[in-house]
């Protein structure tokens, strides 16, 4: 996946396509850092964590700023959210995250509402960047409520 962001940051100079190359330069900081402080080479499943995180911040700030009316600055977000989605595994839907729920609910053996924790960290690696955590958690706080 490096390789790939390296040859489109390549690309989007050559095009001068100025959103894609801050937001592919900014992207490759974050794993280089993250690769740093860990002091390890990032797997792909890894640097989907970080890009999910990314598209994650930008979607939360995306909401102040339309509160403060900066239309500018959203638009600019949601440019470089469709820049960072295009390295995003393709997501998982609604109904394919209540079946994972269900299968780390009866594979855990949870109970009750109390015992979330376990199942989250059941689902945790089979979700990494193909599922918003909070949509996750909600539908595993759902499903633990009605048993």
């Amino acid at each position: 996946m490096k390789e790939e962001l390296l040859q489109d940051l390549k690309e989007a100079m050559k095009n001068k396509e100025l959103v894609k190359k801050d937001t592919i330069t900014m992207l490759r900081a974050a794993i280089l850092q993250v690769e740093k402080d860990t002091q390890k080479e990032l797997s792909d499943s890894d640097i989907c964590t970080i890009v999910a995180k990314e598209v994650k911040k930008r979607k939360e700030s995306i909401e102040d700023y339309i509160k403060g009316g900066r239309e500018d600055i959203v638009n600019q977000l949601e440019e470089e959210i469709n820049v960072l989605s295009k390295y995003l595994p393709e997501q998982l839907t609604n109904q394919e995250i209540e079946a994972l729920v269900k299968e780390a609910i009866e594979n855990t053996k949870a109970t009750s509402p109390r015992e979330m924790g376990k199942v989250m960290q059941y689902l945790r690696p089979k979700i990494a960047g193909k599922a918003d955590g909070k949509i996750v958690s909600d539908i595993v706080k759902n499903s633990l409520n009605n048993i």
